[in-house]
């Protein structure tokens, strides 16, 4: 079949979008057990944990992680469709980012002991920028495994977006390491690991998603 015919097929198969769905879901549940067995030999659960969950901006950390990790899934499922543009839909990524600023724009109205530049650098970046990248790397693989069985016209793209929901689902786990819960340390180093791992991502969606 040439390439054109297959486009053609897969854009007109709603059942083709169903199975890569099914299939990333299935990959994503395999990763989580390597991931998270990677994080409690190296880290585990921070040891105030009892009393972090009291913490809003604590738990502010695990809704924007898990708020963009969905909206990356969403994206990634639009994009390995042939015929997918990010038109309009890239808004939903919208969500974690005013979730997070609305976090900071609390967090600056309510007196701190601390600076704001020492709660921005925190104690935990250098941990921060290899932890959620190292995390990521199992979600990542299982990621671009499912979106193989796509069409995706644009596969830098789609790695980018794979790279982007790994790292929400690895930076949701690392949050319960991670003794900083300023909205500016997560807006701050999180995105910077983030970026890092979207990079891989498209890098290697650029050679593993290309059909």
């Amino acid at each position: 079949m040439k390439t054109d015919d297959l486009i053609r097929v897969l854009a007109s198969d709603g059942k083709a979008r169903w199975r890569v769905g099914n299939l990333l879901t299935v990959a994503l549940l395999a990763a989580v057990p390597i991931s998270v067995l990677a994080f409690f030999i190296e880290m585990g659960v921070r040891p105030d944990i009892a009393t972090a969950v009291y913490n809003p901006f604590f738990d502010l950390k695990f809704v924007v992680t898990i708020s963009l990790a969905l909206s990356a899934v969403a994206l990634s499922l639009h994009l390995s469709r042939p015929e997918a543009t990010l038109r309009g839909v890239v808004l939903i990524l919208a969500v974690p980012v005013l979730l997070l600023a609305g976090g900071i724009a609390v967090e600056m109205m309510l007196p701190q002991r601390l600076t704001w530049m020492t709660r921005l650098v925190g104690t935990n970046s250098r941990i921060c920028l290899t932890a959620i990248p190292i995390l990521s790397m199992p979600f990542l693989a299982a990621a671009l495994v499912a979106l193989r069985h796509g069409a995706p016209a644009r596969p830098a793209l789609a790695g980018a977006f794979a790279g982007l929901l790994s790292a929400g689902l690895a930076a949701t786990l690392y949050a319960a390491h991670c003794t900083d819960d300023s909205p500016l340390f997560v807006a701050t180093w999180y995105t910077l690991a983030t970026s890092l791992v979207v990079v891989i991502g498209a890098l290697a969606g650029s050679r593993v998603l290309r059909y």
